[in-house]
């Protein structure tokens, strides 16, 4: 679509109702003038691109589930109404150039020569590796002008790096693939890049629930065909809001503290003989407790007792919210958060013990809650550093985050909602 009329579409009913899905009607006019700068940007640094489309791929949240997918558990999660943006066009060459305005990023990609760096680390060699995961998963690739803007909180626990690479995955569809590529596949991609590309020990729970969109339950038993299903909900049908606070420290050197955790999970499962927890019973696991602790120590088997407990309670969050029991509900949620700090053990690092941005934060927030009587909390996404999730009454919404702010700073505090879709083609979903 030529620029014009990009511009234009922009300001119509019919963009007008999606921004409202997407980011909510206090969002819109935000929106309208962020998509139209992102338009104008772009056409700066592209002047000979005409032929522009628009793309969004959300951030996400994880409700329940926590560590549980890397060893083919479920999870509960939801596309959020952050996103990264992006502006593109093909240039009919072999030749990629990306700008990231939010991370003053300008890199040009030969497709020809998608070798990772020695380092196998940052941007580029993710990039690198989402167009390297469409070939190997049999898909085409080609060349494009894109400029990307991206408010989707880093290195924070909702996904910026999956975000970042379903907007790639639905760019590369839509130009090259006629959009033949499932969203599951984009998630495999995804999976595929961190892996390779970057060294990453990562499953597939940031990239799906970014790809798929909407609140969605997620059955990894089969991790090469997970099960998705969407959960028709919203928390702004209980009147409540989600939200997330982000406690300071990134997750930028956790790597090691993430790869323990489904590796001492495996552990477990390797006294039976098998790979993963899924492949185990828990009533086995506590009948050979004592030679499970010899054999792998105390941590793995606590976190092995916090796999099996977290996916029945993924169920029953799901069964309680296909029949209308918001309350229980969100008991399972503080009980996930209760899980996660004494069991998993991952809202602090035993190398940094006097760092605890993550359990002062949900002490405050706990506090805040059993004054107020409502609402529930919980470690959010990797944990060890970043953010926690609160789920409470709107009508103390403001209250909370002027609460938590003045501890942790001020605008740490995202107010979200979930969005019913995830990566996609902008210009696409508005015309349907």
């Amino acid at each position: 679509m030529r620029m014009s009329d990009t511009m234009n579409l922009i300001e119509s009913v019919e963009s007008r109702q999606l921004m409202a899905a997407l980011y909510g009607e206090d969002g819109i006019e935000e929106n309208i003038i962020r998509y139209s700068n992102l338009l104008k940007n772009f056409k700066k640094k592209f002047p000979e691109s005409d032929d522009v489309l628009l793309f969004s791929s959300p951030g996400r949240t994880e409700i329940s589930g926590n560590h549980t997918d890397h060893n083919h558990g479920k999870v509960l999660a939801g596309s959020i109404n952050l996103d990264c943006v992006g502006a593109a066009a093909k240039n009919d060459s072999r030749i990629v150039n990306l700008i990231s305005e939010t991370y003053d990023q300008n890199f040009v990609i030969d497709l020809d020569d998608l070798k990772p760096s020695e380092k196998r680390a940052g941007t580029l060699d993710l990039t690198k590796g989402i167009f390297k995961g469409f070939l190997e998963h049999g898909y085409q690739i080609g060349g494009f002008n894109v400029y990307i803007t991206s408010n989707v909180i880093s290195a924070a626990g909702v996904s910026s790096s999956a975000s970042y690479e379903m907007l790639l995955c639905s760019i590369i569809n839509t130009f090259f693939n006629e959009g033949s590529v499932d969203p599951v596949d984009y998630a495999h991609i995804g999976r595929y890049s961190e892996n390779v590309y970057w060294g990453k020990s990562s499953g597939l729970l940031d990239q799906m629930a970014c790809a798929v969109g909407g609140l969605i339950t997620i059955d990894f038993k089969d991790p090469s065909a997970p099960e998705a299903e969407q959960i028709a909900f919203d928390f702004a049908s209980k009147d409540h809001s989600l939200i997330i606070v982000n406690t300071g420290k990134g997750h930028a050197d956790l790597s090691e503290e993430y790869s323990l955790v489904p590796a001492e999970m495996k552990k477990v499962a390797q006294f039976f003989g098998k790979e993963v927890c899924a492949e185990i019973k828990e009533e086995d696991v506590i009948e050979n407790l004592s030679e499970i602790r010899a054999y792998a120590g105390d941590r793995p088997v606590l976190r092995a007792l916090h796999f099996f407990e977290e996916n029945k309670r993924v169920e029953a969050e799901v069964s309680a919210l296909k029949e209308d029991r918001f309350e229980d509900f969100l008991h399972n949620i503080t009980a996930s958060g209760n899980s996660s700090w004494k069991w998993l053990q991952n809202c602090f690092t035993n190398s940094s013990y006097q760092e605890q941005g993550i359990t002062v934060a949900l002490a405050l927030t706990e506090l805040f809650l059993a004054k107020k009587g409502a609402g529930a909390c919980r470690v959010h996404g990797g944990g060890f550093a970043g953010v926690i999730m609160t789920v409470l009454p709107n009508c103390l919404a403001k209250e909370y985050i002027t609460y938590i702010e003045k501890a942790m700073g001020k605008g740490s505090a995202y107010r979200m909602s979930i969005r019913p879709y995830g990566a996609i083609c902008f210009h696409e979903v508005v015309s349907q």
